[in-house]
């Protein structure tokens, strides 16, 4: 239990000090100016320690921007792209907004208040990739014991906006913009667009990843580049570990395009695909000097590598293959990732799916022993059949 001492500073001034022991069983001590101030907080503890829900005050104290730096340092497996835009997140939208508080003094409304703030000036995505990194500080908060629950509930975050349609090319699109890529990059168009890898999945890709005998490519390794640092690493997740199979086609066109960098199978090391002076590929380099510039000249405009990878989603979905194997090939974890993000409708399977409709529930069949059998819209159309025979 916690009690009271009244006391005197060497100043002469009197003080009550409220002393109790914590749930290690550590001394603490807690001195105030007034006893009504020191019996509320003498209550509270009591109350805090009989519901396990004691917070150590100086912990609880700690400034959000000191905490956020830990937080940020805590995840040494996280992938530095990842990093980097949490990073992004806390030095320029959260430390400015709340730095300087202590965490318990940082409030529900506080929250409400900057989510408020940002949707005022931010597309709703972006308001939302900002608050789960705020959510994501203050559970951990909670878990290192810090403070006893997080201010971020309750907070309603704007709806997000319809996600605008993206292309998934056809064949002859896609071969136009092969063709309008040139020679150096003609590969690597048709295996983000056939095999649907990812930009730093292609970028990756070494020589030993193909294997021309089993006609399969493997997903291993990736390169990105944040801040101007190249990273190579495993795939982001373990369902991006993946070997699947390809086209005799692709095949071909892979063999070619090794054949002409001067590459054989026993270069096991080298890169599949590189920039054109010989190091990795870097997306903002290639976006703007190669990809740009090639959609254009296919009169594709606005075409985002992505889309090459939902090209072949979507192509997988028109031509019947099963999600799961969908799935499994484009490195998803969930599979409704491969039907809800990626697979376009075609308007040539919407047309298969009216007519299959149509045919199982508009259209009815006459008797069998009718010498007119067919089929029919409706009972007036088979009384009329029937009459006829």
């Amino acid at each position: 239990m916690a009690h009271i001492a009244k006391m005197k500073t060497k100043a002469g001034e009197t003080r009550y000090v409220v002393r109790y022991r914590d749930p290690d069983g550590r001394q603490r001590e807690e001195w105030y100016r007034k006893k009504t101030s020191a019996t509320r907080r003498k209550s509270a503890i009591e109350v805090d320690l009989a519901g396990n829900a004691w917070i150590d005050p100086r912990a609880s104290n700690r400034k959000f921007e000191d905490w956020s730096r830990e937080w940020l340092a805590s995840d040494p497996g996280k992938r530095p792209k990842s990093l980097a835009c949490d990073q992004s997140t806390v030095d320029l939208h959260l430390v400015p907004a709340l730095g300087g508080k202590p965490l318990s003094r940082i409030r529900q409304a506080d929250i409400k208040s900057l989510v408020s703030t940002w949707a005022q000036h931010a597309a709703p995505s972006t308001v939302r990739r900002r608050y789960a990194v705020l959510r994501a500080i203050f559970s951990a908060a909670v878990d290192a014991g810090l403070i006893l629950r997080s201010p971020c509930r309750g907070i309603k975050l704007p709806a997000p906006r319809a996600v605008r349609t993206h292309r998934a090319l056809s064949s002859d699109e896609l071969h136009a913009l092969a063709d309008a890529i040139g020679p150096t990059h003609r590969a690597l168009i048709f295996v983000a667009g056939v095999a649907g890898l990812r930009f730093q999945e292609c970028a990756g890709l070494r020589v030993r990843d193909f294997d021309l005998t089993k006609a399969s490519l493997t997903v291993a390794e990736t390169i990105t580049e944040v801040n101007g640092v190249v990273y190579v690493g495993p795939p982001k997740s373990a369902a991006g570990h993946r070997t699947f199979a390809i086209p005799t086609e692709l095949i071909a066109i892979l063999d070619e395009h090794l054949r002409a960098r001067g590459i054989d199978a026993t270069d096991c090391d080298a890169r599949i695909f590189t920039a054109p002076e010989g190091g990795p590929l870097r997306y903002g380099t290639f976006r703007s000097r190669i990809w740009a510039p090639a959609c254009r000249r296919a009169g594709l405009p606005g075409l985002g590598f992505h889309d090459l990878r939902r090209t072949a989603a979507t192509a997988l979905v028109a031509a019947g293959v099963d999600v799961r194997t969908a799935q499994s090939r484009l490195g998803h974890a969930d599979p409704r990732v491969t039907l809800g993000l990626y697979a376009q409708v075609t308007s040539e399977g919407d047309e298969r799916a009216a007519d299959r409709l149509a045919t199982r529930l508009l259209r009815r069949r006459v008797a069998d022993d009718d010498p007119g059998a067919g089929l029919s819209l409706g009972s007036n159309d088979t009384k009329t059949a029937k009459e006829a025979g």
